[in-house]
């Protein structure tokens, strides 16, 4: 999807053919699109792809002719998606000396809201400015998706301390594969944001700076919360992994103890059920009385010496 947006009157509006600085967002781009930025711009088709790919790190690369790319990730949710509803994926930032070209392989809340924010939207020619803008809008989207992430985990961990199932242990698992990813997109947009801010090449003057350091401060807390989460979720698996473990062991005695129990009048009626003299053989249909006596009263002591033990 090829979307072109031009600064009229105070705010951004979508043209078909811009007139002079504008904000270019591709948003799953078809090989056409893609040639028709080219064609507007000039930008390498290098800068456009990369970002396409799910597997770009976050990155800046500066071209000869002075177009810049910037990749950062992004958050994104996915609401059909089971297993990892939260995820991130790049998104590129080009500059060019009259757009500012957004590409993303996906589409993402993140244009919409830079939209309709006012105080947070500049004109495309303020290339920094506008792109510090955005990217504070992505972190806003992860710290949203994270208190998102926090809820779902705390409804999980409250079903598996009524009922441990495997259903919510893998619920669990998949919000921890979820704040890993986070995790990691954090800290390389963060080393990222702190290379912009030093990089004489860019030359970004100090009210850009300090929108910048703003926008790093948004990342640092969603990498702190993000972090904070993950270890407390890992915490929490750790100890319904213990706690199962013990649950096991103890079912383990239990058996254990009950095998034992039950071996004592099996091994009672065997002895005195060979084929040799026994006591009580003359004393008719009471010695199987007096036998049955005999074998209850060792089961008795053989579960009172385990119930002091704690194996029941």
């Amino acid at each position: 999807m090829l979307s072109i947006y031009q600064w009229v009157n105070g705010s951004l509006r979508e043209v078909v053919t811009p007139d002079g600085p504008c904000w270019i967002n591709l948003s799953d781009p078809s090989t056409e699109e893609i040639l028709r930025v080219q064609t507007l711009t000039g930008v390498s088709r290098e800068f456009l792809s990369d970002p396409l790919d799910r597997d770009e790190r976050p990155r800046m690369d500066i071209d000869d002719d002075g177009t810049i790319l910037i990749v950062v990730h992004v958050p994104y949710h996915e609401p059909n998606e089971n297993l990892h509803p939260f995820n991130t994926l790049p998104l590129g930032v080009v500059h060019t000396s009259n757009a500012v070209i957004t590409v993303c392989n996906r589409s993402t809340p993140i244009a919409a809201s830079f939209l309709d924010q006012i105080r947070r939207v500049c004109p495309p020619e303020q290339k920094f400015r506008f792109t510090f803008h955005l990217l504070w809008h992505a972190a806003i989207l992860y710290l949203r998706y994270l208190r998102d992430i926090r809820s779902r985990a705390d409804m999980v961990e409250q079903e598996l301390h009524e009922s441990i199932s495997n259903e919510g242990l893998m619920r669990l698992l998949n919000i921890e594969k979820s704040l890993v990813y986070f995790t990691t997109s954090l800290k390389a947009d963060d080393i990222l944001l702190g290379r912009i801010r030093t990089t004489r090449q860019l030359d970004i003057d100090e009210d850009d700076l300090d929108v910048l350091e703003d926008v790093r401060i948004e990342y640092q807390q969603a990498l702190e919360m993000a972090t904070i989460h993950s270890n407390i979720l890992t915490g929490t698996l750790d100890a319904f992994a213990s706690i199962i473990s013990n649950n096991l062991n103890n079912v383990m005695k239990f058996l254990t103890s009950m095998t034992i129990v039950l071996t004592v009048p099996m091994l009672i009626a065997s002895v005195f059920g060979m084929n040799t003299w026994l006591p009580f053989s003359g004393a008719g249909s009471l010695g199987f009385f007096v036998i049955l006596g005999i074998a209850m009263l060792f089961v008795l002591l053989t579960v009172i010496f385990f119930s002091r033990r704690r194996f029941f």
